[in-house]
């Protein structure tokens, strides 16, 4: 027997909304006012640049991925091709002595390319999106190896045939990193560019909304006219072309061709995509949500580092993080569908 007054039932149904809505973003303020007040360090301007700085890397990959699972799919090759990309540019300017402008040129085609394997793949040959992109991440991973003999690319390093590179990263595509407009590094106001063009592009035009529709409800999209494989292919080439943007941030930090590099971004982006599906309670990809769930993971990293917390448990805490967001993005979001505010 349901004892619950409607006056009750309209309390859990706001409860519950709120929760779904600001949950998520109540979570990012209190760890932010959190390590705020206990840590001088965090406090510091400089700090928080930082941390926004070596955020803008996952949460570029990140906007790839919500482009992806705007489609109803997700790419799994991204880690793989910033990665890539970090070997192809180091290459282009270490061992063939080219500008740094040929080097990004080469590496946004690069990105392009991939993304539009991954589309044939997917659209054209059919196989399932996580089958196709992994195939795709382990074929990179190791394509990037081959013509550097599993190396790290770097000034003066001894080639195939005995000879020494002279090329070098150019001042230029050092400063991609390091360059600022007053506080602001650009890899923070690149991130933020990307972020806005991408939000504008999935809810103000009509490919962006074609591509929700695509990802909602793909058949019911192709009656309505959409043309389903051709914004599910644009949705691949884009994630390679912005995976490959990442990994040029990541090559202008390090500053050589490290073939490791890249290797732990997959998960961390699809972390902050997934997360950002909670913000406002709007239940799917979105740009300013991935932005948001990039934040609130450097807030993490940055306060626990700062407070001493061993990094053996940071992914413990991510994880968590993770779980936390997607119990408001999902299971609240669902349960406060049973409960209609009596009229």
């Amino acid at each position: 027997m349901n004892m619950e007054t409607p006056a009750v039932t309209r309390i859990q149904f706001n409860v519950r909304d709120l929760l779904v809505k600001y949950g998520f973003i109540a979570v990012t303020l209190i760890l932010f006012l959190l390590f705020f007040t206990t840590q001088d360090t965090f406090r510091l301007s400089t700090t928080f640049f930082s941390m926004l700085k070596f955020t803008s890397v996952v949460a570029i990959t990140g906007l790839g991925i919500t482009l992806s699972m705007a489609v109803g799919g997700l790419d799994l090759s991204v880690g793989a091709v910033a990665g890539m990309s970090v070997t192809l540019s180091a290459m282009t300017m270490v061992i063939y002595n080219q500008t740094g402008i040929v080097a990004v040129g080469i590496v946004l085609l690069a990105g392009a390319v991939i993304g539009a394997v991954n589309a044939f793949l997917i659209v054209v040959l059919k196989i399932p999106d996580l089958l196709a992109t992994l195939a795709s991440m382990f074929t990179v991973m190791g394509l990037k190896l081959v013509p550097v003999n599993g190396q790290s690319v770097s000034s003066g390093m001894i080639l195939r045939d005995g000879s020494t590179a002279r090329g070098k990263f150019t001042d230029a595509f050092l400063k991609m990193d390091t360059g600022k407009v007053g506080p602001i590094p650009y890899p923070v106001i690149l991130f933020f560019v990307l972020t806005l063009i991408t939000w504008f592009f999935l809810t103000r035009t009509k490919w962006g909304r074609a591509m929700y529709a695509v990802g909602s409800n793909p058949e019911a999209a192709r009656l309505a006219g959409v043309r389903v494989k051709r914004y599910r292919a644009l949705a691949y080439i884009l994630s390679g072309i912005l995976a490959s943007i990442s990994g040029l941030i990541l090559a202008s930090r390090i500053g050589q061709g490290d073939i490791s590099a890249g290797n732990s971004l997959l998960l961390d982006s699809v972390a902050v995509a997934l997360v950002g599906t909670s913000v406002l309670g709007l239940g799917r990809p979105n740009a300013w949500g991935t932005a948001l769930g990039a934040f609130l993971m450097g807030v993490v990293i940055t306060g626990l580092t700062i407070a001493g917390f061993p990094y053996y448990g940071q992914d413990v805490v991510k994880g968590l993080v993770l779980l936390l967001a997607l119990i408001f993005s999902f299971t609240l979001s669902r349960k406060k569908s049973r409960f209609v505010p009596a009229v």
